[in-house]
């Protein structure tokens, strides 16, 4: 193949290795990251602590428990709900510092991604999903035990549906999961076949091994770039009554892998580049050190022989 032929493929192949790295970092963290229920429920189990997302639950679970409370009212079932308000809002925010609430977050949203990732995995599975609550309860029941709070083995345990997919929105994000499913396996792999490719057939392998990694590191950079802008976007567009706050710390807590990727391909693509750039140098000194050392050899062993030539006074 001819040289200027093999450059172009190469300059081709490295082009198109460096464009797909983030695509398949980010179609790889979709499909491998997010439908892992162990790191999904890791990821989000930080929240529980989280002010801002603790204020929004609290918030929640007060007007839910203050709405049943009216409602039990109109029936005639209690008329005592003059100041229930703030009591019910501070015991809310009391049980969300508490271990037994860090326990109900993990369960719930463990049996939340099984719900959904179950639903987008069975073709055969429509109408809405649901989760329910029945399980939750019974581990805060016995976290609860544990803790010899009173009365916490007379809460009943009842099986609660709540929905968490609408059936219409089921189909285009099942369409949305398998294309993702097969984008985060073959991206990667055609990125690394591309690169490994276009190094090979380069004339000047050196070269195209410094502008790989160093497209590497600009894929890395636009990927941190693109979640931030994403960040953006996404909590400004967040209803009112949607806390910025907690819907930031929600979409941190999911992308902190993809962060954690971007950050990596931008620091092995530099490393990598600024490595391959130093040793275009390292033959060119060596060679140099090495010819000063026979240099210096040759001028120091010179005058020993000039002084073994010359006879002895004995001799002359």
């Amino acid at each position: 193949m001819p040289p200027r032929l093999r450059s172009a493929l190469s300059a081709v192949l490295v082009a198109l290795s460096c464009f797909l790295t983030p695509f398949g970092a980010l179609a790889a963290w979709a499909a491998y990251d997010l439908t892992d229920s162990g790191r999904y429920v890791t990821a989000m189990a930080p929240l529980a602590t989280d002010p801002a997302v603790r204020d929004v639950i609290a918030d929640t679970v007060g007007a839910g428990i203050l709405r049943e409370v009216r409602v039990r009212r109109v029936h005639g079932v209690t008329d005592r709900t003059p100041g229930t308000a703030p009591f019910v809002h501070e015991a809310v925010r009391s049980f969300t510092k508490t271990q037994a609430f860090r326990v109900a977050w993990d369960e719930g949203n463990r049996a939340t991604h099984d719900a959904v990732l179950a639903a987008l995995q069975d073709e055969r599975r429509d109408g809405t999903v649901t989760v329910d609550l029945a399980p939750v309860t019974a581990q805060v029941k016995h976290q609860l035990a544990r803790e010899h709070v009173p009365l916490a083995s007379r809460i009943p345990v009842q099986h609660t549906e709540v929905a968490v997919l609408q059936a219409d929105e089921l189909g285009p994000l099942r369409q949305e999961f398998h294309v993702l499913e097969v984008a985060g396996f073959w991206l990667p792999v055609a990125a690394a076949v591309f690169a490994v490719t276009g190094i090979a057939v380069a004339v000047r392998r050196r070269r195209a091994i410094t502008a790989t990694a160093l497209g590497t590191a600009l894929g890395g950079a636009l990927l941190g770039l693109a979640l931030a802008i994403g960040r953006h976007f996404t909590v400004a567009d967040l209803p009112a009554e949607v806390s910025q706050a907690a819907g930031g710390a929600v979409y941190d807590a999911l992308t902190s892998t993809l962060r954690q990727v971007a950050w990596l391909l931008l620091g092995v693509g530099l490393t990598v580049a600024a490595t391959a750039w130093l040793t275009r140098y390292a033959r060119p000194v060596r060679e140099f050190l090495l010819l000063r050392l026979v240099r210096d050899r040759r001028a120091s062993a010179a005058p020993a022989a000039d002084r073994a030539q010359q006879p002895t006074r004995a001799q002359a």
